[in-house]
């Protein structure tokens, strides 16, 4: 889903050539009936199954973006000459990022190209975040991320995004000391790669909330792969999941599947 910042995080559905705002349907029927059609989202030919969120198999086996070290960027082998497309991995990850910390699920860190925020943010349904360091590749942005890592969480647990929101964090503080505790592995990075790979980022905190009327208290999982037809009263939107009375979607892991919408 595509969003737009407002008030309240805006989302808006690809279904077929249109777009579909769905803040609007809050509290209607909605309906989304997968087709049977899985397209590839690179090269577009259809296939039995998605990889790698909307891949045929040939494609994710050749593309970069596919590829592990986009998942752990700390592997990222470009500079050994092995990247699958050095032109794109030049566009992509050749290219100032962002290590921010986000309020998921809890305190978590995480990287994002610096011309996705805060899309990345919306994607998570955080609601704050903070960028923390710009660097100058995807490989230092996962370096310095691993060095968080090791004292905070690199994850979000999406059942726990969908419960509610959690209580407001100071993202400055925790940034505060959690650069104090990676500054051997800071200056360890600046060595190597140079000192202005990683400098301050100047972006200060953001606040986010999401179309949510009602927070569900179990959660049980729609899957267009077990029962082609979703429906229910749209309760809410977070992150990249539809909530409804009859459970939630997320609509990413079913990325390239062709569907069809309707609504009462």
């Amino acid at each position: 889903m595509r969003t737009e910042a407002g008030a309240s995080v805006q989302y808006f559905l690809r279904v077929g050539e249109q777009e579909l705002h769905l803040n609007p349907l809050l509290g209607r029927t909605l309906t989304l009936t997968h087709t049977g059609n899985i397209f590839c989202d690179a090269c577009g030919r259809k296939t039995k199954k998605s990889y790698s969120q909307g891949h045929c198999y040939p494609c994710m086996k050749k593309l970069a973006r596919c590829d592990m070290c986009i998942m752990k960027p700390e592997t990222c082998h470009y500079a050994q000459g092995t990247c699958r497309e050095p032109e794109w991995g030049e566009q992509f990850c050749m290219t100032d990022h962002i290590v921010y910390l986000a309020n998921t699920s809890g305190l978590k860190v995480g990287i994002t190209r610096a011309n996705q925020m805060p899309t990345r943010w919306h994607d998570q349904g955080a609601t704050q975040a903070l960028p923390i360091f710009r660097v100058k590749t995807r490989h230092v942005s996962g370096l310095v991320e691993v060095a968080i890592a090791k004292h905070v969480a690199d994850k979000t647990n999406w059942r726990a995004i969908l419960k509610g929101d959690n209580d407001v964090l100071d993202l400055q503080t925790e940034a505060e000391r959690l650069t104090q505790a990676i500054a051997s592995d800071l200056a360890d990075i600046r060595l190597q790669f140079g000192q202005d790979a990683i400098v301050p980022a100047e972006q200060g905190a953001l606040t986010f909330s999401y179309p949510v009327t009602e927070h569900p208290t179990k959660i049980s999982s729609h899957n267009f792969d077990k029962n082609p037809h979703v429906s229910g009263i749209l309760k809410g939107i977070k992150g990249q999941y539809l909530i409804f009375d009859t459970g939630v979607i997320n609509v990413r892991k079913f990325t390239s599947y062709e569907v069809t919408a309707s609504h009462e």
